[in-house]
């Protein structure tokens, strides 16, 4: 099989909703986004030839992601009252609501089908949220 790996971060902030720890509080991460795509053949044709994907579509369409997170609140969907979310967007804060806890193995899920649905064949999806801890999604 061959394979190609794209890679990007961004910075963020999160809270673990009902966690009972420090990771219960709002805390940020630069986290690192790993892509791998892959194909037992490669594209015969085209000015694509000889290849999984054209990398700058990849590392194109990865960013993009990640800078639609890059510098906001990520906040699980319904953990934090009206109020708290209407305050938060008075005073200009960037919130992004997902349908997920927003934990590194969930993330790693998230960003392999997002880039699934770019039409990329993804192995698995690697994301980083400290230099030390990872998790990885593939199916």
């Amino acid at each position: 099989m061959y394979t190609i790996i794209s890679e990007q971060s961004f910075d963020s902030a999160h809270f673990l909703a009902g966690y009972t720890g420090k990771c219960g509080n709002i805390h940020g991460h630069r986290w690192r986004v790993i892509i791998e795509a892959g194909s037992n053949s490669l594209i015969n044709g085209d000015k694509y030839r000889g290849m999984v994907a054209d990398f700058k579509d990849l590392k194109s369409d990865l960013k993009n992601e990640a800078d639609r997170l890059d510098h906001a609140l990520i906040v699980e969907k319904n953990t934090l009252r009206e109020t708290t979310v209407k305050a938060l967007e008075e005073e200009g804060f960037l919130l992004i609501f997902v349908d997920f806890r927003p934990t590194a193995e969930n993330f790693a899920k998230y960003f392999y089908s997002k880039m699934s649905e770019k039409g990329y064949n993804i192995i698995k999806a690697t994301v980083f949220e400290t230099p030390e801890n990872c998790a990885t999604y593939s199916e």
